[in-house]
């Protein structure tokens, strides 16, 4: 422990996090004081590898598990002066795209400039699926994209951000974006398509001129609520395969999907928790929309039928995943004072 931080694996990312609502539980069976309401604590540990025991774990016992509301915390704010209730999450589908041109690598020189190069042809392709303005330039995509609304897009001001700071913190000259928004809204609110992989020809030391045989990309888009990924992955495959040169051939393999989640900030589930946010951390609470994806999330929706509050403790330079990954010992204490008063709130308003 250095500090006011508690340096481990997996300190922040998430032993920290449950263990803050553990505390808070003891406080109450220590202090004789009896709970507002039942709780049932379901702590698993594949969350990095897909949670797919979980799944079928849910809808096994489903009736054991029935309740009124779901509570995680596996997410962050932005400062301790910017508790937040995470409300929206965005979702992911993802592909990959291979185009097959002669059946083997041809000299470039011999057979250049007779038949299409895959590698050429797939660079053609995709940048097609981006427009100047840095839309999704799939046919239908945006469809079932819901707008923000004002009141959001104030919510998401509220969060403090510096383009220029952000910049430099990415190392990049410049920042790129669906145009018309702010970094914020595009990275948290917005769909998107990113290739997250190149592979064709020749790629070791020095050169070898080639013609190469075939072409890969993954792929992966993310999603907004109310866009279906099952949908979503033919509407893009159907658009690439029209993109298509007839000089090659085109195979598009299906990856992992999951649905983008939203529950209403308006809900009284949404509201005892920003009151329990404000209680504790003593400052008006933010609401957030997150860029990543927690598929199980809907699961949790889809089988037990409940909604989910997203109130992280996190702060963002607490390095998950990476070496000094850190807990700030302030978020911690407030993060049990917050769960403390959240199962009083849940039941003020009748939730139970």
């Amino acid at each position: 422990m250095v500090g006011r931080s508690l340096f481990a694996r997996g300190a922040s990312d998430n032993k920290g996090q449950h263990f803050a609502h553990l505390k808070a539980v003891e406080a109450y069976l220590k202090t004789g004081t009896e709970l507002p309401c039942d709780l049932t604590f379901l702590i698993e540990g594949e969350e990095e590898v897909g949670s797919e025991s979980l799944g079928p774990f849910l809808k096994q016992h489903r009736k054991e598990l029935r309740c009124d509301g779901i509570v995680i915390s596996d997410n962050g704010i932005p400062s301790k002066k910017h508790p937040a209730l995470t409300y929206a999450l965005r979702g992911i589908v993802a592909m990959e795209v291979r185009l097959d041109g002669p059946d083997r690598d041809l000299h470039s020189g011999i057979f250049g400039g007779s038949v299409e190069n895959p590698a050429m042809a797939l660079c053609h392709v995709l940048e097609k699926l981006r427009d100047k303005n840095g839309c999704v330039a799939v046919p239908g995509f945006y469809k079932d994209v819901v707008p923000l609304s004002s009141f959001e897009r104030k919510q998401l001001a509220r969060v403090p951000h510096n383009d220029a700071e952000y910049r430099n913190f990415l190392g990049v000259p410049e920042l790129f974006g669906e145009r018309g928004y702010t970094t914020n809204e595009r990275r948290a609110a917005r769909p998107t398509v990113e290739i997250n992989g190149l592979t064709s020809g020749y790629q070791g030391e020095g050169s070898k001129t080639i013609v190469p045989a075939w072409a890969s990309a993954k792929l992966t888009f993310r999603l907004v609520p109310n866009q279906r990924p099952e949908k979503m992955h033919n509407l893009i495959g159907e658009h690439l395969k029209r993109l298509c040169p007839p000089t090659v051939r085109m195979t598009v393999t299906p990856g992992h999907g999951g649905e983008a989640y939203l529950v209403s900030p308006t809900s009284p589930h949404a509201q005892a928790a920003l009151r329990a946010l404000k209680l504790a951390f003593g400052c008006n609470p933010v609401l957030l929309r997150e860029g990543g994806s927690i598929p199980i999330v809907t699961s949790f929706k889809k089988t037990l039928g409940a909604d989910t509050l997203l109130v992280g403790l996190a702060l963002p330079d607490d390095n998950p995943h990476s070496p000094n990954e850190k807990f700030d010992l302030d978020c911690f204490a407030k993060g049990m004072r917050m769960s403390a008063h959240l199962w009083q709130e849940l039941t003020r308003n009748g939730q139970s």
